[in-house]
């Protein structure tokens, strides 16, 4: 695999991303039955504290399955993006 196939629009981050733009709400489960994706937790983490996003987390039912979503009244403008989705950051792709 080459290095600029990594960074796709199509990767689970750029999902994760825009999921999370867009207003939603996802947890594992939305990641594994639309991108068939297993590392939410992960990705999810390294936008926190690598990238500074404010996402909020909510544990639900006996499982304290993680639902995550963006913390109300972000500013867009001031996210910083990873590679594979930088074009979200321009309000592109959408």
């Amino acid at each position: 695999m080459t290095l600029s196939k990594f960074y796709s629009s199509d990767s689970q981050v750029y999902w994760t991303c825009k999921a999370l733009l867009d207003g939603r709400t996802i947890n594992h489960r939305t990641e594994i039955r639309e991108v068939r994706g297993w590392r939410l937790g992960a990705i999810i983490h390294r936008l926190r504290h690598h990238y500074d996003w404010p996402i909020h987390a909510e544990y639900v039912g006996p499982q304290n399955v993680a639902h995550y979503s963006l913390k109300a009244g972000i500013d867009r403008a001031k996210l910083r993006f990873p590679r594979s989705a930088q074009g979200l950051g321009q309000g592109g792709a959408q």
